[in-house]
């Protein structure tokens, strides 16, 4: 192929005999040369011609519409003609306007449209080339524009004329009907201008005296609440010393004086009084001694014009409802396979949540490494990442709901710990949370989960915060060494942090302890499948099939503290009364061995089977389920027995008393009830629940008990906590006086972060070595960026 070089085109001319313009061959090159260019410089001629004919059109058009305007405006806002004049003479005048001025606009109109025609013929047959033999010439005839001038200014003569005449009074005899209409215009619109100004002047009189009224009235208002303000009369010294126990009551809970004491107290200081306060009194109608002691202050430090301010206590800023979807975190210390209470309950109260329209709902659970794995889980099961834990967890919820779950799961590092046999936090577990979701946090067993925690605080991060309190830890600690003194501190250690990092506590029965912010609900619900099993179970009965085949049952993690001490305890001091009675126990646990050996020893009728799913089918056939256990706090699967139709035996004790309701729950006070209530469970047929009994039992009921007591309900819509006339002394105390109880929270919240900064106090009270920050496996396994950089991504 032929290299052809890259360059730009090179042009060369010929001026010797060879070339340039001396040949015939250049002359037709010169001559096509000047008419291309030629044509060029008329088309642009053309072009501007056109452009400025276009541009005196809409010029005429706008110059004849105002003309119009002013002609047609004048018409009707002119008065009425002076007597002297013949009642035709409007009509005449009007004529005049059509037949005289209108023909001239338009014969001027004419005119120019022709003088501007030919003056653009004449323009371009000038431009236009001559020859082919040698250079065009161009010549202009200006004529045309002359005679548009001409024209224009002899019509602007006329008009200039006939105006000078008309506002002088100088017209001609033939034209005293010009002068007439031009002199009704004019006095109309100055009759116009005239009463505009003077409806101005007295709108801005009227609207200047408006403004004195009111500037008169702001100070008579403003002169009557000072003088109003001035006659509170200042607190007395018992109202001072009222207020001051009232507000230390979080420091009075953590000496032992618990706050109905305090109320007594207050009471007992606070006398009513006749002071004329500056709030509606139908406020005091249904107020206590606390309340009126409130608006009291409230009233004191109104008058004195005092307002607290912002200050170092004040909350820093949080979350901001942007849009119509608010987000719930559950938080909880325990996780599928791991079948306890807060790892079940959880996972169907995110469920159940989720199905609002008004919420998003993440679950964060915690992730083990495989060797704790290996400790926690039943079956030595084992997962090699979150992502693997995530599938089982929703499968397993799947199988149990007749509803897609519609929520997001996330885990954060935890570790196993044996000698408390729960999973304790490592690291920061609220920064697992990304802000932008940080809206609604519900803790799931928030002493537990707030112990060492060493992190941000959780009402600073989160808009409103709810602890549910699962477990009795009291009860379980006073069972070990030195039990009774461990359980005082950890009562404290318990009031402590939940004060501190919880906005409202839920307690799912009286067993627990009593907690600051504290209310007793029950907020839990069965499992949908145990429901369906009762519904089956009431229906084979109604067709005449046997119902129950099997006797009674037990089913349980085996640890002593789960009933297991009580059940034998019961067997075997009652073994000639039960004889012939045989009882089958399901369960798996750390004091497996132990439970099993110590029943043989006593020869007692118990039968041990591996721990299985409440909702297996071996379990359907028993008639009575026995729970003898006074340690929990609600106890899952005596709901899941009674959901199936089931009698339950249980104690006597607060941790039963939802149960209580149902008929089917039989209870006893005494070792010698227990055998009265066995016998008579063998001896008869359970009742079938009602639809009522039924729905108390379901999530469904639970989530709306749920809503209700932790004023979820109320913070979705965006309303205040606390309503009608509470909610205004609360808001009138948040905005007149600065809450010690709120000082006392967040002191409380920054000594509890400082303690548990240490290692050596950290390990003093009992916490797993090296769990103030996660370590390098969890890093490993949750893909999560060093401890030392403090951002972890894992689910966000």
């Amino acid at each position: 192929m032929e290299a052809r070089a890259s360059r730009p085109p090179s042009f060369s001319v010929s001026v010797g005999g060879g070339g340039g313009f001396g040949g015939a061959r250049g002359d037709d090159s010169a001559f096509s040369f000047l008419s291309k260019g030629w044509r060029e410089v008329r088309d642009s001629a053309t072009a501007d011609l056109r452009l400025m004919r276009a541009r005196a059109d809409s010029l005429r058009t706008l110059a004849d519409r105002e003309l119009e305007h002013l002609l047609a405006s004048a018409s009707a806002s002119a008065p009425p003609p002076p007597q002297p004049l013949a009642a035709g003479a409007p009509i005449a005048e009007l004529e005049f306007v059509r037949t005289r001025i209108q023909p001239k606009i338009s014969e001027l109109r004419r005119r120019y449209a022709s003088q501007e025609r030919e003056l653009g013929r004449r323009v371009l047959e000038g431009w236009a080339p001559r020859g082919a033999g040698g250079p065009a010439r161009a010549r202009v005839d200006l004529s045309g524009i002359t005679a548009i001038r001409n024209a224009i200014v002899s019509e602007a003569g006329v008009g200039e004329r006939w105006r000078r005449a008309a506002w002088s009074g100088e017209a001609e005899a033939d034209e005293g009907k010009e002068w007439e209409v031009v002199r009704m215009i004019r006095d109309g619109i100055k009759e116009f201008e005239r009463r505009s100004q003077t409806s101005e002047i007295f709108e801005g009189l009227r609207s200047t005296g408006e403004f004195v009224e009111k500037f008169k009235s702001s100070l008579k208002s403003f002169n009557m609440e000072s003088q109003e303000s001035k006659e509170v009369p200042p607190l007395d010294v018992t109202e001072i010393l009222a207020n001051l126990v009232r507000q230390s009551e979080p420091f009075l809970d953590q000496l032992g004086i618990r706050k109905d004491q305090c109320d007594r107290l207050v009471e007992a200081l606070y006398r009513k009084q006749n002071h004329s306060l500056s709030e509606d009194t139908s406020l005091l109608e249904n107020a206590n001694s606390s309340d009126e002691l409130d608006l009291r202050i409230a009233s004191v430090l109104q008058s004195t014009g005092y307002r607290a301010d912002d200050g170092f206590w004040s909350e820093p800023a949080k979350y901001e409802v942007s849009d119509n979807k608010r987000h719930v975190a559950i938080v909880t210390t325990a996780s599928l396979p791991w079948m306890t209470g807060t790892a079940v309950n959880p996972l169907f109260r995110a469920a159940y949540l989720a199905k609002g329209t008004k919420q998003d709902v993440t679950l964060v659970v915690p992730w083990l490494c495989k060797s704790d794995q290996e400790l926690v889980y039943p079956n030595s099961m084992t997962f090699s990442s979150p992502e693997e834990q995530e599938t089982y967890i929703r499968n397993w919820l799947e199988e149990r709901l007749g509803f897609e779950s519609n929520f997001k799961i996330s885990f954060y590092p935890g570790k196993f710990s044996k000698e408390r046999r729960s999973i304790i936090p490592a690291g920061d577990t609220s920064q697992f949370i990304p802000s932008r979701e940080a809206d609604i946090a519900i803790l799931e067993e928030p002493e537990h989960l707030n112990w060492y925690h060493h992190g941000k605080r959780w009402t600073d991060k989160f808009n409103h915060v709810v602890g549910v309190v699962h477990t009795n830890y009291l009860e379980y600690i006073k069972r070990e060494k030195n039990g009774a003194f461990q359980a005082f501190l950890v009562k404290h250690i318990n009031n402590w942090v939940t004060r501190a990092y919880c906005d409202k506590v839920l307690r799912l029965s009286a067993a627990t302890q009593d907690l600051p912010k504290s209310i007793v609900c029950n907020v839990h619900g069965v499992n949908p499948k145990f429901l369906k099993i009762g519904e089956k179970i009431t229906a084979d009965r109604e067709s005449g099939e046997p119902s129950f085949s099997k006797g009674a049952y037990f089913l349980g993690k085996m640890v002593w503290a789960k009933g297991y001490r009580e059940l034998i305890d019961l067997m075997a001091k009652h073994k000639s009364d039960l004889e012939g009675f045989k009882l089958d126990v399901y369960g798996s646990g750390e004091d497996s061995q132990e439970v099993q050996s110590t029943a043989r020893k006593l020869d007692l009728s118990l039968n041990f089977f591996k721990g299985r799913d409440h909702a297996d089918n071996s379990l359907h056939g028993y008639k009575v389920f026995i729970n003898p256990s006074i340690s929990d706090v609600l106890c899952t699967a005596t709901a899941e027995a009674l959901a199936m139709g089931k009698f339950v035996i249980c104690a006597e004790h607060p941790s039963n008393e939802f149960f209580m309701s149902f008929p089917n729950c039989l209870t006893y006070k005494t070792s010698e009830e227990f055998v009265v209530r066995v016998k008579e469970a063998m001896d008869r047929e359970p009742q079938p629940l009602t639809p009522e009994q039924r729905y108390n039992l379901s999530w469904e009921a639970a989530t709306e008990r749920f809503m209700e007591y932790s004023d979820l309900d109320k913070v979705l819509n965006n309303e205040v906590v606390q309503s009608g006339q509470a909610g205004t002394r609360n808001k009138m105390r948040r905005t007149s006086q600065p809450n010690l109880s709120d000082i006392m929270d967040g002191g409380l919240a920054l000594a509890h972060r400082c303690l548990t900064g240490s290692e050596v106090l950290r390990l003093a009270t009992g916490a797993i070595p090296g769990t103030r920050d996660y370590d390098k496996q969890h890093c490993v396994d949750m893909g999560l960026l060093p401890p030392q950089v403090q951002q972890p991504v894992y689910g966000w």
